[in-house]
């Protein structure tokens, strides 16, 4: 990184205001690594009013940010996003309003950087919606997840959002293809959760009593000889955690590479299945400003229905 002559200087505006100034220069600085972003707040590079700030810095109105220009190395810089990505993202949006959109995301795309993912989805639509000042996830999704992804478009969004979701305001219904045949009386799965390392730097969940209480919904939505179509609601947000449940109720998702067991892989080879079957089909919001619900629908995409047609003609 070197700073050249063009220092800019940003005054904070309305939308602006309340952001940390991480978040405001990871948005501002489109390509560069949070580990750069918070080296240079670190050694003063950036000023708030001519003044040092720590990383957690909230911004207020008319404050002037100081901004050097950067020159990124090459093993530090975040990949510029394909066309090919680019025109899959912008062909993504489901719905948008005046302060958030919700995304159908791809399955196999990371929502962040980081851990040798050079681009997630967050910094690649940064980089295509650049006439947005403001872009942040209000969920997440794991990588090989598909589906309804909410974001927020202004600091107030995200705030509301976030509160929504922490106040159990939203709802959230996945799709998901397990091995067997789910009882139809199982309606509720109950099973503490706990994280873990694997041992390789991968993060991991198991059942455990010392763990965080976690429940999900489940009900039978197509069932097949040897699988299940399911629908999952997590009634609470914990990491992995339709993905353990289902697991630990005996029916593994299909297509699951952490949790999922021999006769699932060899099922989703039966059905040429070759990414896990999780989709967040349906999502229903408060209207961050008018509190109205929304309702979204990602319909499942074309490899998922294929697996469930051959699903049928195997009946």
């Amino acid at each position: 990184m070197a700073e050249g002559r063009d220092v800019q200087w940003v005054e904070i505006s309305e939308g602006q205001v309340g952001q940390r100034i991480d978040n405001f220069l990871r948005t501002r600085l489109k390509g560069a690594p949070k580990s750069l972003i918070y080296r240079i707040v670190r050694k003063g590079e950036i000023r708030v009013n001519k003044k040092r700030v720590k990383a957690d810095y909230r911004l207020v109105l008319g404050d002037m940010v100081r901004i050097p220009p950067l020159r990124l190395a090459p093993e530090e810089a975040v990949r510029e996003v394909s066309d090919g990505l680019r025109n899959l993202l912008a062909g993504s949006v489901l719905v948008e309003g005046p302060d958030w959109l919700v995304l159908n995301k791809p399955a196999g795309l990371a929502v962040h950087g980081g851990s040798g993912v050079k681009i997630g989805l967050i910094e690649a639509l940064r980089q295509v919606r650049d006439d947005l000042d403001f872009l942040e996830l209000v969920h997440r999704l794991d990588r090989d997840t598909s589906g309804c992804l909410l974001l927020a478009k202004s600091r107030e969004a995200l705030v509301t959002l976030n509160q929504s979701l922490k106040a159990h305001q939203m709802d959230k219904q996945y799709l998901a293809l397990v091995q067997g045949r789910w009882p139809t009386r199982r309606e509720f799965v109950s099973a503490r959760l706990d994280r873990f390392n694997a041992g390789n730097g991968e993060r991991r969940v198991r059942v455990d009593n010392q763990g965080k209480v976690s429940r999900t919904r489940f009900a039978v939505r197509e069932a097949f000889s040897r699988v299940t179509l399911i629908e999952a609601e997590p009634v609470t947000g914990r990491t992995h955690q339709i993905r353990v449940h289902a697991g630990h109720a005996g029916h593994a998702l299909l297509g699951d590479d952490k949790y999922g067991t021999r006769e699932g892989a060899r099922l989703a080879r039966e059905l040429k299945l070759d990414r896990l079957f999780l989709h967040s089909h349906a999502l229903t919001f408060p209207e961050p400003t008018s509190g109205r619900p929304v309702h979204v629908k990602a319909p499942l995409g074309e490899t998922l229905e294929a697996v469930l047609a051959r699903a049928r003609r195997a009946n």
